[in-house]
């Protein structure tokens, strides 16, 4: 519903945003929300990108803005879409990021395990539906896709998604990669539904097209830039150290917030709890857990008498980063166990310590996904065509999942 303190939020990727849901303004001024400012979008990326400090704060209210502007384009073609509805999908937008940790999804799994970002959006979502006297309950069926009309959720999540589009462009614009840029407008002006689906005209393809290989290629020079990379893998075990140790009774100074999550006194349950008690404490301190909280402690751990500990500390505050190398196929054991062997020397551990600088693993792109809900496009005589089927060049390379291998190492060892 219409707000009588209508706001203005000046933003470089899409001009001037109006706010003017006292239901949005109220999310929006929650601490919950307001978190987001102290969470970076691309979690490491700046370590290689030194603008790319944007925050989850401003792509949520983007993708917001974006769902607005669709939601007219689709009124003006005829379909009918409540006040409430549009409502309900713009909120579940500005909140579908809203249970990221800190750095994103570069400590997924680092601070709480067990358990998704998009399963802690939900219960943070519940509980501000509990405050909010049921006025978010329309926003969380569109998020779980529950509600009736489908197009409502594709909107929030589906491979031509505001999430998406926001992202690309906002990503693009930050990093200063260009190939990440996309026709968002043009792509929006294009959708219709059809059969309850989201759909873009024929004129629109294009415009896909482009939306695709962006996607694609953003994926290989920024989300998985192989310094990024490097960086993320090397914080993972970090903390993944700095828990083990204070497991295993050692004491690792922290900030009040991230010592409750490496002391495991916060576990993924308690957030699926029963006890309001039990899931609000857990909701409470991960609310107020942002990148300040890993920065501040990591800062403290360069100091820290674990040499493991203390050397990743140092390496990620000085910017050391591991060197990285890629294959197509998974790398040796007699590779592998020889990097570990030179840690060894290099930095006085054992070799179950040279494992936290030995780091292997494996990622993969994936620009369409043909087994997730496709993007069809829409014929003027209303027969639909899957984007693969309907583009006159070859997508196979989209649709093809690529996997590549990886090891990082400190740039010190000497590899024979």
């Amino acid at each position: 519903m219409k707000s009588s303190k209508n706001k203005i939020v000046n933003d470089p990727v899409w001009g001037f945003i109006e706010l003017d849901s006292d239901l949005h303004l109220e999310i929006i001024e929650h601490p919950y929300f307001q978190r987001l400012r102290r969470i970076k979008q691309l979690g490491l990326s700046s370590l290689v990108y030194p603008s790319a400090n944007h925050t989850r704060f401003e792509h949520a209210i983007g993708t917001m803005h974006l769902v607005r502007s669709a939601l007219d384009v689709l009124k003006k073609k005829g379909n009918k879409i409540t006040e409430e509805e549009e409502e309900g999908v713009m909120a579940a937008l500005l909140l579908h990021d809203i249970g990221h940790g800190p750095f994103s999804h570069a400590l997924e799994q680092s601070i709480v395990q067990g358990i998704s970002h998009e399963e802690l959006s939900c219960v943070y979502m519940d509980e501000l539906n509990r405050k909010m006297d049921g006025r978010l309950s329309l926003a969380i069926e569109i998020f779980l896709n529950l509600y009736p009309k489908r197009f409502l959720h594709q909107l929030v999540s589906s491979q031509l998604d505001m999430d998406r589009l926001d992202f690309l462009k906002r990503d693009s614009f930050f990093s200063g990669v260009s190939e990440g840029v996309v026709s968002s407008e043009r792509i929006i002006k294009m959708l219709h539904i059809q059969h309850d689906q989201l759909v873009v005209e024929v004129k629109g393809i294009y415009s896909i097209e482009k939306f695709l290989i962006a996607r694609r290629l953003m994926y290989w020079q920024v989300y998985l830039h192989k310094t990024v990379i490097s960086a993320e893998h090397m914080m993972i075990k970090l903390l993944q150290r700095a828990s083990n140790l204070a497991s295993a009774g050692v004491n690792v100074p922290a900030t009040g917030y991230l010592a409750l999550f490496l002391n495991k006194e916060i576990k993924a349950d308690d957030f699926r709890s029963n006890d309001l008690t039990i899931r609000n404490r857990a909701l409470h301190h991960f609310g107020y857990l942002d990148d300040a909280d890993i920065l501040c402690s990591i800062k403290g751990w360069m100091q820290h008498p674990d040499p493991v500990l203390s050397n990743l500390s140092r390496a990620i505050i000085d910017r050391n980063l591991f060197k990285i190398k890629l294959s197509k196929t998974p790398f040796s054991e007699s590779k592998l166990i020889n990097l570990k062997e030179q840690a060894i020397k290099k930095f006085g551990v054992s070799m179950e310590e040279a494992a936290f600088f030995v780091i292997d693993g494996k990622i993969t792109n994936s620009a369409y996904d043909e087994e997730a809900e496709n993007i069809y496009i829409l014929y003027k005589n209303g027969k639909l065509k899957d984007i693969k089927e309907a583009s006159d060049i070859n997508l196979e390379g989209l649709t093809k999942t690529v996997r590549k291998h990886f090891v990082c190492y400190p740039v010190e060892i000497i590899t024979r």
